[in-house]
């Protein structure tokens, strides 16, 4: 893992997995690579802003980046976060509001900054399943992912802002498979790596 230097800025990318590191990426920045859902994002991002912090690099900006499902957003396509939010956390019975955790210090959903001109933003929300077909209709978010609330989440410990960028790689229909996820991860790289391409015009504002 290295912290990236973008426009005189450290900027730290966080991905789940290889699977969707493609070429394109591969030459432009040398990410997180957390594991899957939010355990892993948790304390892979949490682990690794200690390490930089006590080696006095700490990251100016934390990206979270890679694939999502969604049955609004198109197939192929590539999506700023513009909030947040945990479906696994259900503490209603207690009078929290859904996506709250108890006693903790954050709304039931996080907004994101959403810097980049040009990419259309949607909601997003994070859990330790996978979405498909009719899940959705429980699902109040655009998009689906499994890691960025968790990214989120620690890199607040550390006072270190975040965007996320998604690209939607499956959601209409039924999920085939393995397959049925990572049919698009090739093309999505490439949209990806554009819009990591446009963090150079906008960083240094954040």
């Amino acid at each position: 893992m290295m912290v990236d230097e973008i426009a005189g800025r450290r900027v730290l990318f966080a991905m789940a997995v290889e699977q969707e590191y493609g070429q394109e990426l591969r030459r432009r920045i040398a990410p997180l690579l957390t594991g899957v859902g939010p355990v892993e994002a948790a304390l892979s991002t949490a682990a690794a802003l200690q390490r930089l912090e006590s080696e006095g690099r700490r990251p100016d900006l934390v990206v979270s980046l890679g694939s999502a499902g969604s049955r609004r957003c198109p197939l192929g396509t590539v999506w700023q976060v513009s909030g947040v939010s945990w479906r696994d956390m259900d503490a209603t019975r207690l009078g929290f509001a859904r996506g709250v955790t108890p006693f903790a210090d954050h709304p039931a959903v996080i907004p994101l900054t959403t810097p980049l001109p040009g990419v259309p933003t949607a909601t997003l929300s994070s859990g330790a399943d996978i979405v498909w077909g009719k899940g959705f209709d429980a699902v109040d978010a655009d998009m689906v992912d499994m890691e960025t609330f968790a990214v989120v989440r620690a890199c607040a410990r550390f006072g270190v802002p975040v965007i996320g960028l998604r690209g939607v790689s499956d959601g209409p229909g039924e999920l085939d498979g393995l397959s049925g996820w990572t049919a698009l991860l090739g093309h999505l790289d490439r949209e990806l790596a554009v819009a990591v391409d446009g963090l150079a015009g906008v960083v240094d504002c954040l």
